[in-house]
């Protein structure tokens, strides 16, 4: 299943052929300070499990998860996905772009199609995200696909020994059809 997203990017399923790029760009060290769960260094063979482990997730409708890949050479550049609680109607948005992507508006367009299948096919109410306060290049990204800034939890996780502040953004089903009518 490939979703073509302007003219940049594709959206598909994650395939085995990704582990190899996933390790390569995810085993940067500013990709993995920039998220909570990317370690560093990123093991050898650990994008196999990764893969493995979100496909069951999936099948059991606990996240959407695309790989966000070059349409030319159907290269895999980032990660998005929703990780979803059905029975509140909501979603959490997450998402990692490989470092020589970085700029290029990737990870917007791949989010704004993700609150499209979120809110118009998931039929989901609330969609939200959270970036680490010293990551701006995330946090603009919801801000610039209309998502709202709803706080900031001081202190809220551990990130390489240390306690890291959190910026929480979130949009509401009625804000997206307001934007997109």
């Amino acid at each position: 299943m490939n979703m073509k997203v302007g003219s940049k990017i594709i959206l598909r399923s994650l395939e085995d052929k990704d582990a190899v790029h996933i390790e390569s760009l995810a085993g940067d060290y500013d990709i993995s300070k920039t998220t909570l769960s990317i370690p560093y260094p990123y093991p050898e063979g650990a994008a196999v499990t990764f893969i493995k482990c979100m496909r069951e997730a999936e099948k059991k409708g606990e996240v959407l998860i695309y790989a966000i890949a070059d349409p030319i050479e159907d290269q895999l550049i980032g990660i998005i996905n929703l990780n979803l609680s059905l029975h509140h109607k909501r979603g959490e948005l997450a998402y990692w772009i490989g470092k020589k992507y970085w700029g290029n508006g990737y990870a917007s367009d791949a989010a704004r199609e993700l609150l499209t299948i979120g809110f118009e096919k998931k039929g989901l109410n609330r969609i939200f995200a959270a970036a680490f306060v010293d990551n701006p290049g995330s946090w603009m990204v919801m801000e610039k696909i209309g998502m709202k800034k709803e706080g900031t939890l001081r202190g809220h996780v551990y990130k390489g020994g240390e306690s890291v502040d959190l910026h929480y953004y979130g949009m509401l089903a009625e804000d997206y059809h307001r934007l997109n009518s």
